[in-house]
């Protein structure tokens, strides 16, 4: 995993040309340098996060493809969790790539996540109950969604979609 946090942009990791996104070279992919509700002014990141249900950030993503008509989507936990840089004194996000992100938890499209690959917390209530066949799972894949705490990189499928409000980051395929 890359290590982003109060370093410069390495060569895995620039902005673009015009700034408004940051290119993962590695992962041939586009990340919008704000997140949803903020704009870039060619310094930072400026406006107020829009905070979001998963069915909102979903719609914000299908806006914005139109709009653009590029191939956004709301990332999966593996995708946002390389954002982070989980060790050394400066965890979290790069200031420097992601400036006035707000340091909190958001939204992925994961709807679920193999806990024996460690991608997620095994000691997590929501993956420990899952039931054998996994109807539980099933079950509870329409009432709770992932999220991504870009703080620490800590990954969690319990997150009421319906009434949890989390800022969204969208990242697009290279073309």
């Amino acid at each position: 995993m890359p290590c982003l946090a109060g370093k410069p942009a390495s060569a895995d990791w620039v902005p673009s040309a015009d700034g408004t996104e940051v290119v993962d070279v590695h992962a041939d992919q586009a990340w919008a340098r704000c997140v949803e509700g903020m704009r870039w002014d060619g310094q930072t990141c400026r406006g107020t996060p829009v905070l979001a249900t998963h069915k909102e950030a979903l719609a914000l993503a299908s806006a914005r493809r139109q709009a653009d008509g590029l191939d956004w989507r709301l990332p999966r936990v593996t995708d946002l969790r390389r954002l982070v840089n989980e060790t050394g004194a400066r965890r979290g996000l790069s200031q420097a790539l992601f400036p006035a992100a707000p340091h909190d938890w958001y939204w992925a499209a994961t709807a679920n996540v193999d806990a024996s690959a460690g991608s997620a917390n095994p000691y997590n209530y929501g993956t420990v109950m899952q039931s054998q066949d996994h109807t539980s799972l099933r079950r509870m894949t329409f009432v709770n969604g992932w999220a991504v705490d870009m703080d620490t990189g800590d990954a969690r499928g319990d997150m009421p979609k319906r009434t949890s409000r989390l800022p969204v980051r969208l990242v697009r395929a290279l073309d």
